[in-house]
């Protein structure tokens, strides 16, 4: 029987997903998990010796070459062969990015958030300063908080989201590599929201909130169209997760406080 593979420890998502050559290819896309990610960032961008790496993710410096070595043949897949390169999935935990004082999720909870500003949703998400969470249990709001964010740049929002254990978040205008960060995450994206967060928090849990399945950045490029009811189905349309009654599941999945693994990776 193979030994269980150690959770890698990371300290966030990149804020980039997907590097494509200038002509397009039909080869497949190579995939770099992102604890290959975060070695090369640790190592080649940051610095760092392997030891220091190994203690930094937890591992042993062994499997911290071994994990190099695999990552920097990818790398060279992608960029000889002229093959898409993706990252995504893999091994690994996030760090705490800085969720400590948050209060506690309970196992049943629904946790929303909602990018704020003086009460109304903040347009842009990779430059969010505050979020609002909202805990539900049961279809009723039985928790607000209000937190600062560990910082600017979307990875690391996804990041702190995905500590904070939310389930779902409310914005306004997101860019691509954001919602790639999100998809990463697990967590369930309504964009293009715009007025009072209490307010779209409330119309979230009813099953009622108008979002844009295709909002962006401004400097994305926006889409207008018509908005989304959570919670009923326009076409191909789109649901806030799965309903009890009037109410939302906790989202909660098992195995969450371990290693996430990805499409199959180990």
């Amino acid at each position: 029987m193979p030994r269980k593979q150690r959770c890698r420890w990371i300290d966030g998502y990149p804020d980039h997903w997907e590097f494509s050559p200038e002509e397009a290819s039909d080869k497949e896309p190579v995939v770099l998990s992102l604890d290959e990610f975060e070695t090369i960032r640790l190592l080649d961008r940051v610095g760092l010796t392997q030891e220091q790496c190994a203690e930094r993710m937890g591992i042993a410096r062994t499997t911290v070459t071994a994990i190099y070595e695999s990552a920097r043949r990818k790398v060279a897949d992608a960029l000889v062969d002229g093959r898409r390169l993706l990252i995504r999935g893999g091994n690994y935990q996030l760090n705490d990015q800085g969720t400590k004082n948050i209060m506690q999720k309970g196992s049943k909870t629904m946790r929303i958030a909602v990018t704020y500003e003086n009460g109304e949703i903040f347009q842009h998400f990779g430059h969010t300063e505050q979020f609002k969470f909202y805990d539900v249990e049961d279809g009723k709001i039985v928790e607000e908080q209000i937190v600062p964010t560990n910082g600017s740049g979307h990875g690391a929002l996804a990041g702190f989201l995905k500590a904070a254990q939310v389930d779902a978040l409310i914005c306004g205008g997101i860019g691509m590599g954001a919602q790639n960060a999100l998809a990463e995450a697990g967590i369930k994206l309504y964009g293009g929201v715009s007025g009072s967060a209490d307010a779209a928090a409330k119309a979230l849990t009813e099953g009622t909130l108008r979002y844009d399945p295709n909002a962006q950045c401004e400097h994305h490029g926006h889409h207008h169209g018509e908005g989304h009811e959570c919670g009923h189905h326009h076409g191909e349309g789109h649901e806030c997760g799965h309903h009890h009654g009037k109410g939302l599941d906790c989202g909660h999945q098992e195995g969450d406080d371990g290693c996430r693994r990805h499409h199959g990776e180990s």
